[in-house]
Parts: C-alpha cells; sequence; structure tokens
C-alpha cells in the first residue's frame, strides 16, 4: 500500500495511507517505532463520530483505566 510521509517532527509522525480491499490499514514503520508496536501486538482502537479514529498502544488501555479508575491506597 503506498504510503505518503508528511514532515518530521521530534517525538511525532504524520503520513496517508490507503485501506485495502478488506478495510485493513498498514501503520508505517515510523509510527510503530515512535510507540513500539511490534508483529503481534494489540492496539486500542477508539472512534467518535466528531473527532475521528484513534490507534493507541495496547497498554494504553491499562493506563487510561488506571486514571479513570484510580485505586485508593488509604
Amino acid at each position: 500500500m503506498p504510503i505518503e510521509r508528511l514532515p518530521e517532527l521530534p517525538g511525532k509522525f504524520a503520513a496517508s495511507v490507503k485501506v485495502g480491499p478488506k478495510g485493513q490499514i498498514v501503520i508505517p514503520k515510523g509510527a510503530r517505532d515512535l510507540f513500539g508496536i511490534n508483529p503481534g501486538d494489540t492496539v486500542l482502537i477508539l472512534a467518535d463520530v466528531e473527532q475521528g479514529i484513534a490507534i493507541l498502544p495496547g497498554g494504553a488501555l491499562d493506563q487510561l483505566l488506571a486514571a479513570a479508575f484510580p485505586k485508593d491506597d488509604a
């Protein structure tokens, strides 16, 4: 699938990718490297009609849940 890369900024990545016939996309290597995503890893997909789609590393779910439901250390 052709990937069009946008200008690089430290710690950031942007590219456009095409959706394949099965509805799949390829996460570009630069983005995978930046977020430590490896073959076989699970990613979290968040979607909102107004804000779009976000793809987060699988460990992000643990961080989101910990922030949403902090443990009481009392």
